[in-house]
């Protein structure tokens, strides 16, 4: 086989895989999943990040940090990773919340998700018609009986 049948072949294989439905599913998933990251994002450090400092004082997590070095005398975070190394544990306390966040949200999707599933399973399917010989064998069963 020709290095040309076998990258032909390669390719074709390849195009087989990538149109699964699955494949195609999960690249939507992942796309609509950044977009919704990217909400949650702005929701929690355009909306419930000011709400919190609000509430606490006006305290603004983005800048809390913990020196690691004598180097460093800056009072916020962006200066003070330039000067050396730094704790940036509010960083990471506002990421945290946002992942809680996409947590619970998700929950509550897929929570209504399988309600939706187990209310179209609950529903009783209509009997199906009877078919054409079984309509006159209970014409004759009912002819009978008179």
């Amino acid at each position: 086989m020709s290095v040309e049948e076998k990258g032909a072949r390669m390719l074709k294989e390849f195009r087989e895989f990538a149109m699964k439905g699955n494949v195609v599913d999960l690249a939507v998933g992942v796309i609509i999943g950044a977009a919704f990251g990217g909400i949650v994002t702005s929701l929690v450090g355009d909306v419930i990040m000011p709400i919190i400092g609000a509430v606490t004082g006006g305290l603004d997590f983005s800048n809390y940090f913990i020196p690691l070095s004598k180097a460093v005398t800056a009072t916020n975070l962006a200066d003070a990773k330039k000067q050396g190394a730094v704790l940036a544990y509010g960083s990471f306390l506002t990421l945290t919340i946002n992942f809680i966040i996409i947590a619970f949200v998700l929950f509550l999707v897929i929570r209504a998700m399988n309600t939706l599933k187990r209310r179209e399973e609950a529903a009783p399917a209509a009997p199906p018609k009877p078919t054409a010989e079984v309509e006159l064998l209970t014409e004759i069963r009912n002819l009978l009986k008179k």
